[in-house]
């Protein structure tokens, strides 16, 4: 029995959709069960697998990994050759003139995002398709500036058969000539959607082209679920560790923490994060990393309590001081890095002049339904990180400075003042009582209220054609009065508060007409730079 023979009996390499490998089993899915030798031997069992056709033979000694990857990389070709039409941007008036958005489908966690061999990598969770989680690719971008992004052949598809219902999120990383990409493979097996999970690794000479090494950590640790993801690589005191976010088989997230010597072959330490007792159900999407000589761990905790009873989404984002016992990593109380709508799965990465920069995904993972046409979703601006008092504090690129067209001083009252665009970096301070409001049109706008009987600032999107649940979002200052600086976009606001101590993310939408601004509660002077398009952004049809 050869796996050529195999595929030829599932009606050739063209009707093979999926391969899956569950237990002893070879099991081929393919688009048409017309074109099946279902008269052969060697299938054990014809299956309907959520509405798709699945072959399933025993698989013997002859077929080896090797051989799989061969099968894998055909079927990845096959699916990267179909995706040309879906690379041309849809025409939307909500599209972001500079921020990362998908041309179609559905984007969300970054990914890879790393300096190499003179140049910046950024990669994204990618269904090209349509507008919903399904099967994830890694999209690819690169950049000289942090600025313009030049579109790259798509990285990985889920083609193979450790990561064929998703190449789930994870992290590059640069190792001499090599561009390592580490992440987790997804596969479902049966009616039931078994998960199957398996840290994997591809690894390119050019930076362009990745070849698929497969599984390094094949199996579940000790004491977990199949949900155990996000692999992010450091370095410390010699030796490689890889975090991974994870869920006890007691539904408590945890910090699992893998070493390595040699990137390639991994032993599983143990569990971290009993010290912060019950916090939440699971977590996603670790990072760690030394900032003026303190160390902090970025984690995505779903199911904790939230910050405010105006937040109903289980989904948060935030960080821990982290303090180092020996070998072990000790995490210390939680803090959120954005009190917004819209921040999720953010992962960072220290640029060729030493800055520690931070991207995220602008979008949440329950939330897929917005009036964009034919795309959803985009990663937010590029975001410096800092330590003040101890705290980790974010502040926008200084590349961003380039995209300016024009400055305007402003003096804003309860008349509202057009402006001419949605895409702007907008500078005020606000008294307590005091409010903005942005994207004023006839039946719209955006509130960002300094709210003085509560002293909090408090953003109302509930005059805009956003479709999610949540319309408000709160947090509590303890300043004499707010500082703001604030990042618009066309169709998402980011508002820096008090030197970036605390930032507030949002997908608005609005019609395109809505471009005027004023003020309540008194004039509020503002600067106003008017922010052109980024180079490159996509690809043009």
């Amino acid at each position: 029995m050869s796996l050529s023979s195999l595929v030829q009996i599932a009606g050739g390499m063209k009707n093979v959709a999926r391969v899956l490998v569950p237990e002893q089993r070879l099991v081929l899915e393919v688009v048409e069960p017309a074109l099946i030798e279902s008269s052969s031997s060697l299938i054990a069992s014809i299956d309907l697998v959520q509405g798709q056709t699945q072959l399933s033979f025993v698989r013997d000694e002859t077929i080896d990994d090797e051989q799989l990857l061969g099968l894998g990389k055909q079927i990845a070709e096959m699916q990267i050759s179909k995706l040309a039409p879906f690379t041309a941007p849809t025409p939307c008036e909500h599209r972001p003139q500079w921020h990362i958005s998908p041309p179609q489908g559905l984007l969300n966690d970054p990914n890879g995002f790393i300096f190499h061999n003179g140049q910046y990598h950024l990669f994204y969770q990618w269904y090209p398709y349509q507008c919903v989680h399904k099967d994830k690719h890694w999209a690819h971008l690169t950049s000289s500036d942090l600025i313009n992004w030049q579109w790259q052949p798509v990285a990985l598809t889920p083609s193979d058969w450790f990561d064929s219902h998703g190449v789930f999120s994870g992290h590059a990383l640069s190792n001499n000539d090599e561009l390592m990409l580490f992440y987790t493979g997804n596969t479902r097996i049966g009616e039931e959607r078994e998960r199957q999970t398996t840290q994997c690794l591809a690894t390119s000479k050019d930076g362009i082209e990745f070849k698929k090494l497969g599984p390094v950590v094949p199996e579940l640790p000790p004491g977990v679920t199949a949900h155990i993801r996000d692999p992010k690589i450091i370095r410390r005191n010699g030796e490689w560790l890889m975090l991974l976010g994870a869920q006890t088989t007691e539904l408590k997230g945890r910090l699992a923490i893998y070493r390595s010597q040699d990137l390639h072959h991994w032993q599983f330490d143990k569990l971290y994060g009993d010290e912060t007792g019950d916090m939440g159900y699971m977590w996603e999407c670790p990072d760690m990393f030394e900032l003026n000589g303190e160390w902090f761990s970025i984690i995505g905790p779903q199911g904790i309590e939230s910050f405010s009873s105006m937040n109903t989404i289980p989904h948060h984002n935030g960080y821990f001081k982290t303090t180092w016992q020996d070998r072990a990593p000790q995490l210390g109380e939680f803090a959120h890095l954005d009190y917004g709508f819209d921040f999720y799965a953010p992962q960072t990465a220290l640029t060729a002049d030493g800055r520690r920069v931070l991207s995220g995904w602008m979008g949440l993972p329950d939330e897929i339904d917005q009036p964009s046409n034919g795309w959803v979703h985009q990663l937010t601006a590029l975001r410096e990180l800092s330590v003040r008092n101890g705290k980790l504090c974010q502040w926008p690129i200084e590349e961003i400075d380039q995209l300016v067209e024009q400055q305007l001083n402003l003096s804003l009252s309860a008349q509202p003042l057009e402006v001419g665009t949605k895409s702007f970096d907008l500078t005020a301070t606000l008294e307590w009582g005091q409010s903005l409001k942005l994207f004023v049109g006839a039946d719209s706008e955006l509130t960002i209220e300094a709210r003085s009987d509560t002293r909090s600032l408090v953003m109302d999107r509930t005059k805009t054609l956003n479709r999610a649940v949540d319309t408000q979002r709160e947090v509590p200052l303890a300043s004499d009065n707010v500082q703001l600086r604030i990042l618009a976009d066309n169709s998402s606001v980011e508002a820096f508060v008090n030197g970036g101590e605390v930032v507030m993310t949002s997908r608005v939408f609005t019609p395109a007409n809505a471009t005027a601004m004023c003020s309540e509660g008194g004039d509020v002077k503002v600067m106003v730079k008017t922010l052109k398009a980024a180079q490159a952004r996509l690809i043009s049809s």
